[in-house]
């Protein structure tokens, strides 16, 4: 009997856990949303604005990361991690439940992404001799 060519557990593409498609579903829509408001703010007409222009990009490093979660990118959760971070140190010049709110947003999000179960699928192994 010939022997067949069974694909190998290696060769098996890893599926998306749950935790990281609704994470990276919610980083998305806050990025994508965000960059529609803001983009909506911009005067064609004067002086550049700086601040738009950098909110908007700070908007849109939450899609890049959330596309790059969903395609299994180690940095891409650190990206996410970094991004929401920051927004928790700039939640503090509003209010203390912001900062509270963002906090425990950030504490589930890591939790979450860092999960030994999560953390295999970022894991790569090299292959050495690719075909």
């Amino acid at each position: 009997m010939p022997e067949q060519n069974l694909p190998q557990p290696a060769d098996i593409k890893r599926k998306c856990p749950l935790s990281v498609i609704v994470i990276g579903c919610l980083f998305a829509a806050a990025g994508a949303i965000g960059f529609v408001h803001h983009a909506s703010e911009f005067k064609l007409h004067g002086p550049p604005q700086q601040d738009l222009i950098s909110v908007s990009v700070i908007r849109l490093l939450a899609v890049v990361g959330a596309v790059f979660l969903f395609l299994g990118n180690n940095w891409a959760r650190w990206l996410l991690i970094i991004w929401l971070a920051f927004h928790t140190v700039l939640s503090a010049f509003h209010s203390v439940s912001q900062v509270v709110m963002h906090s425990l947003l950030l504490g589930v999000v890591a939790y979450f992404l860092f999960r030994p179960q999560t953390s295999a699928f970022f894991c790569r192994r090299k292959n050495p001799n690719p075909d």
